[in-house]
């Protein structure tokens, strides 16, 4: 890879961001334009002091904030890291692929299965539905960039959606388009071990820790119209919520 600094803006002193918050923007750009790619080292912090002509400290400082956001990761006796984790706000209710964007990175799909059929005896408790009633249903590997991040298992009430072929990407996105997307959601995590058959699909290793979110969405009205189980590789994922004392 080419210097690092030479992406980077000059930093100015005579601006009104201190130099060390000037440098913080422009690495947390480079990241969000993918300058900066997942794992991707940063160069020692001496060498970014002098190319950009600044002291350690402001380098230092700099880095340390982009730790504290996340964004980058120190690996002991190996240097500075864009952080290849992913951290999805288990308070909001986005889509993987909103989530994957909002973080500068592609995401896409490899379809497992993707059919019509009726509810399950499971289901239909779950949705709240009748025996018989309609229902889509979406298994596919989600991927950010070329690194799979999660097996999504989703069932729809077919009401909510034109055809089964209408889910070409998002989801979420689909449902929007029908004016069927949920608004509110209930959501449980629970960690797994991924099976033999996970840790294929998800290019790790069987037993490995994986995070399993099962999301019951619901429209404006109080129906339920989705249920998914997904499983995420515990490595490369983190759910952060943040919490507030009741006043």
């Amino acid at each position: 890879m080419a210097s690092l600094s030479q992406y980077l803006p000059k930093l100015d002193e005579s601006h009104d961001l201190p130099l060390y918050q000037q440098l913080q923007r422009a690495l947390r750009e480079a990241i969000e334009k993918r300058v900066l790619g997942p794992d991707d080292a940063l160069p020692p912090e001496r060498d970014l002091a002098d190319d950009l002509s600044v002291s350690r400290i402001t380098v230092r400082k700099a880095i340390d904030g982009l730790v504290d956001e996340g964004l980058l990761v120190r690996r002991q006796g190996a240097g500075t890291f864009v952080c290849a984790k992913v951290e999805k706000n288990f308070a909001k209710l986005t889509s993987f692929s909103e989530d994957m964007r909002a973080r500068g990175r592609k995401p896409r799909s490899v379809w497992l299965n993707r059919a019509a059929g009726t509810v399950t005896p499971e289901e239909a408790l779950t949705l709240r539905s009748s025996p018989g009633t309609p229902v889509y249903r979406f298994h596919r590997i989600r991927y950010a960039d070329d690194a799979p991040m999660a097996l999504e298992y989703a069932t729809v009430l077919a009401s909510c959606l034109p055809s089964v072929e209408a889910v070409e990407s998002s989801l979420y996105e689909a449902l929007e388009k029908n004016g069927s997307r949920p608004v509110r959601a209930l959501q449980r995590l629970r960690a797994v071990l991924l099976t033999a058959e996970q840790a294929q699909l998800l290019k790790a290793q069987e037993k490995e820790a994986g995070l399993l979110v099962e999301r019951l969405g619901f429209l404006k009205d109080g129906r339920a119209v989705e249920f998914s189980q997904s499983y995420y590789r515990g490595d490369i994922y983190d759910f952060v919520a943040e919490l507030n004392a009741s006043t």
